[in-house]
């Protein structure tokens, strides 16, 4: 995508900050998700310059239906789920849920709004492509903590229902299961090949 931040990134900034807030984010996610500002302009200004504007050089086609189905489905999974499981239990009083995924749904929203700053005319293909690998694989290790937290849960402790133990377990284990497949079999071996290629085409046109 290319132009202004959309009403998404930037609903996506305002649940980031009020999960910071909350005191659930450790200090190493805090910091990650500095270190990947800072990295993320120097990959720019010393290793990927911008060569043409990205919205000449689409990687993949957005009209392509498969593809809107799988960020369609990207968003249910990583987003929309674990925001609906901590709102019920906030409403529930159920605390162990904000603890659990809490860190997930920070990165996640970390990773959507940083997303809408590197697919910009500003950046280069490389510099879009950073952003989701990078979080992704970060974010295996907090949906691992996540899932340790939901499965060490026993039913009706602290009075929450046996239900909302499962559906944490199944919401955690969905995450884990598609954002590895995300990273493993498609940001990898996929987008990120073609995104070089057409960075490093596009480049040699130009010299």
């Amino acid at each position: 995508m290319s132009g202004p931040l959309t009403l998404m990134h930037l609903s996506c900034l305002a649940v980031m900050i009020i999960v910071a807030a909350s005191g659930v984010v450790s200090p190493w996610d805090l910091a990650f998700v500095v270190f990947s500002i800072i990295y993320m302009f120097l990959l720019f200004k010393v290793a990927f310059p911008r060569t043409v504007p990205p919205k000449y050089s689409m990687v993949l086609d957005p009209r392509n239906k498969i593809l809107r189905k799988y960020m369609t489905v990207s968003a249910y999974i990583g987003l929309y789920f674990p925001v609906a499981y901590i709102f019920h239990g906030i409403l529930g009083g159920d605390s162990h849920a904000m603890k659990a995924a809490g860190p997930h749904l920070f990165l996640v929203t970390s990773q959507v709004f940083m997303e809408g700053v590197a697919f910009s005319d500003r950046f280069s293909i490389p510099i879009g492509v950073y952003i989701p690998v990078l979080y992704n694989s970060r974010r295996i290790f907090t949906l691992v903590d996540w899932m340790r937290s939901e499965f060490s849960e026993v039913d009706n402790e602290s009075g929450v229902s046996g239900i909302r133990v499962y559906v944490g377990r199944v919401i955690a284990l969905a995450n884990m299961a598609f954002w590895c497949f995300n990273l493993f079999g498609f940001l990898l071996p996929v987008y990120l090949p073609r995104a070089f290629k057409v960075y490093y085409s596009e480049s040699k046109v130009k010299d």
